[in-house]
This record gives structure tokens, sequence and C-alpha cells, in this order.
């Protein structure tokens, strides 16, 4: 495994990656409220500025961005490093966004209150090979209380929105493994990851019984949070752990594989490009960086992976 080589610097709390097939990569301000392309010299350009809290991004099938906006958080920045805190002033629910990478045009696709859903604050999401994404509602926290949110499939054209799984314990990353048998989630509070067995496109089942369908799969010991995740080409899944400040490796079966030290505690996001798949791109968020390095296994190319 190589060193984290810094790439670019400068960012307001980037999270999101994708890796493109130019080499490039189109990640989200969180704090900035906009969508930015990172070139292989660092370079940067403006792709969209949707506002609000643009989150997690992924490729869809028409070769647009599907964002999820969390509706804006409120920020605390002192000693150089950034952190999310709260819900930002203007909040107005959150929403899931298409963006055209080529003009910068955006759309929202699915709002608060679409299809009877509550969008409190969409965070990740992970297309599937159906024509669906599955995403993530992280929820809003405010002085005294805390949203109880759950995990919803979409089509991207529009069509269904459906929150499958409720409630879910504030969750955060998500994605699917190799064959899209299981879907996996990381809650962040409760620092575990979580698995569900997919029947069909947008169904889980109930493998855990009483407790719900969800399988809690890991949780390390100690203070720290789980954000966003990546999966390995052979099934490992990778999640950004804030606190402990890097990257943990989980084995499909919940065993700890290793744990990649990173040189933030808001280290929040993780994707797999080059092409070997084994290019690793980390946001470094409280100190507003994107990081490279390579990567001792390949990881998994998602769906609709491309340029």
């Amino acid at each position: 495994m190589t060193e984290l080589e810094i790439v670019a610097d400068g960012l307001r709390f980037p999270e999101g990656p994708v890796a493109m097939a130019d080499g490039s990569v189109i990640l989200v301000e969180i704090a900035a409220g906009r969508i930015t392309r990172v070139r292989p010299d660092g370079s940067k350009e403006t792709v969209a500025e949707p506002g609000g809290g643009p989150n997690g991004l992924a490729m869809g099938p028409d070769g647009k961005l599907y964002c999820c906006n969390n509706g804006g958080f409120g920020w605390i920045e002192r000693e150089g490093l950034l952190a999310p805190h709260g819900t930002a002033s203007d909040y107005a629910g959150g929403r899931i966004e298409r963006i055209d990478i080529a003009t910068g045009a955006v759309e929202t696709l699915y709002r608060d209150g679409d299809f009877g859903c509550a969008l409190r604050g969409p965070n990740d999401l992970v297309f599937d090979g159906h024509g669906g994404f599955w995403f993530s509602d992280h929820g809003k926290n405010r002085a005294r209380e805390r949203d109880i949110t759950g995990i919803f499939y979409a089509r991207a054209d529009g069509g269904r929105l459906e929150e499958v799984i409720f409630p879910s314990e504030n969750p955060n990353g998500i994605g699917l493994s190799p064959d899209g048998g299981r879907l996996y989630a990381a809650e962040t509070y409760t620092c575990r990851l979580m698995a569900f067995n997919v029947t069909a496109p947008g169904r889980v089942d109930g493998a855990a019984g009483p407790g719900g369908p969800g399988i809690p799969l890991h949780r390390p010991a100690g203070y720290k949070f789980f954000d966003s995740l990546a999966v390995e080409q052979g099934g490992n899944i990778c999640v950004a752990t804030i606190g402990e400040s890097g990257i943990s490796v989980i084995a499909p079966d919940g065993s700890p594989v290793e744990f990649v030290p990173t040189p933030d505690i808001f280290t929040t996001n993780i994707c797999f490009g080059g092409t070997d798949m084994r290019d690793a791109w980390i946001t470094l968020s409280g100190t507003g960086r994107l990081a490279r390095m390579r990567w001792p296994r390949p990881g998994l190319g998602l769906a609709l992976q491309q340029s």
C-alpha cells in the first residue's frame, strides 16, 4: 500500500467522490452547496451549484449525476477544522437531485412529501443493475431531538420512491455486494455496519426476525463513528471512520480485515477508480482535502461508473 497523496485542498467539506474514466473526480462540497470536479493535477472547476447540502453522488443510467441533498447543515470552524453542526437556518427539507454534468443544470427528482415519503436529510446512494437506486436518510439534529429515519429505494425515472427499511439508526454510507444480493448500510452514531438481504429491486427479507430486517455485521470498540462506505471487488466493505481517522475494512462475515489510518478526524468517504480499480480516493473533509492512494485490492466497479 502506498502513502496517502494529497491531490487537492481548499475544499469546503468534500464528500461523495465519483471517480471518472479520465482520471478526474467529481465530488460535493457540502458547506459550499456545490458540485466540483477535481482534475488529476489538482485543479478544480465547478460543475453545478444546487445549494442546500449536496451530500452523496452517483452516476445514473442517463449519464447524469444523482445527488442526495440533505438540505444543509450549520457549521463550526476552528483551528483549521470545519465540522457540521445542527441544521441550516434556511433548511426546507431534503431532496434527490439530477445534475447535467455538461451544463450544470439541476433538476429536483424527488422532494420531501413525494409518494408520501419524508425526506429529512438524504445522505448517500448506490445504483443497482435494475435502473433504481438505494439511498440512506441520515435525518437532522436539533437542540434536543433527532429525526428517526430510514432507507429508501427509488427509480431514476422519477416513477418510484419508497421507504423500504424503517426505522434505521442514523444510516449514512450505503453500498451493494458484488452480486447485488446484499445491501450494506453504515450507521453513524451506533457505529454499526448493517447487512440486508436483497430479494428483488427495492425489497429486502426479514432475516433478523423481530429485530427488523437488518443483520448487525460489525461494530468496533471505542468512541468512533461510521460515515460512508465502498465495496471491494472481493466483497470486503471499506467504511470511512470518524474519530479514529481512517478506513475500517470489514469482511463480508463481519470480521475485521485491517484499518488504514488517515490524517483527518473527519475522514468521510472512499471510492475506487483507475484502470485496475486500485486507485482509492479518500475525502479528508474536516481539513478540506481530497487524497489518493494505491489500495492493496481492487475496488468494485459501480453499476454505472463511466466518464
